[in-house]
C-alpha cells in the first residue's frame, strides 16, 4: 500500500470502506462494498450520503490527479441525482471530468452497482488553488 493509499485509509474515505482501483489523469474508478453501515435507518437501501461520499471522492482524486505539483482544489459546489439502490454488493463510481480549466474543473461521476446498473448521477465544480505548505 502507498503512503497515499495508507493516508486514504484512515480518513473518510476509508472509514466508509472506499478503495481507490484506478487514478489517472482525467479519471478515477472508486468501489465500495455496501454493508449494514452504508444503509439507511429503516430500509434496507443505500443512504445517500454514502452514494455522494463515494462520487465525491472520485471526482476529488480525479482532479487532484490531474492537477500540476503545488495545486490542489476545493469543492465548491455539488449536485446528485439518486436514481437506483443497492443493499448488498459492490458499487462503483467512475469520475471524469466535464471541464478543466485554470481556474476552475467541473467533474461528473457515475455510481453503478456492480451489475451496470444506475444509482447516481454526480457532478461537482473545483476551485483550483495553490497549495498550502505544509
Amino acid at each position: 500500500m502507498s503512503e497515499q493509499e495508507e493516508q486514504i485509509s484512515r480518513r473518510f474515505p476509508g472509514r466508509l470502506g472506499i478503495r481507490i482501483v484506478e487514478k489517472r489523469h482525467g479519471y478515477c474508478r472508486m468501489e465500495m462494498d455496501v454493508d449494514e453501515r452504508h444503509l439507511r435507518p429503516y430500509i434496507d437501501g443505500l443512504h445517500a450520503g454514502a452514494v455522494v461520499s463515494i462520487a465525491d471522492s472520485a471526482c476529488g482524486m480525479g482532479c487532484q490527479a490531474s492537477l500540476e505539483d503545488g495545486r490542489t482544489f476545493t469543492t465548491v459546489e455539488l449536485k446528485a441525482n439518486l436514481i437506483g439502490s443497492a443493499s448488498s454488493g459492490t458499487i462503483v463510481a467512475e469520475a471524469t471530468p466535464v471541464h478543466m480549466g485554470r481556474r476552475t474543473h467541473v467533474w461528473e461521476a457515475r455510481v453503478t452497482r456492480s451489475d451496470g446498473k444506475l444509482i447516481a448521477v454526480f457532478t461537482c465544480t473545483q476551485l483550483i488553488i495553490e497549495a498550502e505548505a505544509r
